[in-house]
């Protein structure tokens, strides 16, 4: 029978706690410094393309929580979107909608910030959802779009203002 020791476990640990404890801290003061997330991250919206939107509803389908609501009619062996709605207020952000879309008319917004003071304003409309100025899109199920993104600072690759080195 092999001796064992006990107190290993607890001897690692005590090791990993010091080892922290004695870090420099890394700390962001929120509103005027902010992170960069990371390019693939599902931000608390969706961006979409009327374009490209064919009407066929599998957004619809694929939301879990039935977030999305979408009318289309039929004009000339095609269909025309009449309304396209989203509640983010009830929305897992879970990307289904953006991964069923076969067109790629539908993508995650990049931001996430969403503090507003009413549930009603978190319903957005077709008009909300076009991609506008100031909305960037995430690199969420769309390669080409995150090749564009900036690096993120967010636990990894970060640099703090006082000369700090890289945190892995």
């Amino acid at each position: 029978m092999k001796f064992q020791r006990y107190g290993n476990g607890i001897a690692k640990g005590m090791v990993v706690t010091l080892t922290n404890f004695l870090r420099k801290p890394i700390t962001t003061q929120y509103p005027e410094e902010r992170d960069v997330v990371s390019k693939r991250s599902r931000g608390n919206g969706l961006i979409w393309d009327q374009e490209k939107c064919t009407g066929c509803g599998l957004c619809v389908k694929a939301c879990p929580q039935g977030d999305i609501e979408l009318v289309t009619h039929k004009e000339e062996k095609k269909f025309v979107v009449d309304k396209f709605e989203h509640d983010k207020g009830h929305c897992l952000f879970c990307g289904l909608c953006v991964e069923g879309c076969p067109a790629k008319a539908l993508l995650m917004e990049y931001g996430y910030e969403a503090a507003v003071y009413s549930r009603a304003s978190l319903i957005c409309n077709k008009e909300q959802l076009l991609m506008s100025e100031g909305k960037i899109a995430s690199g969420y199920s769309r390669p080409d779009v995150a090749a564009e993104l900036p690096e993120q600072t967010l636990l990894l690759n970060r640099k703090h203002k006082r000369g700090q080195k890289n945190v892995a």
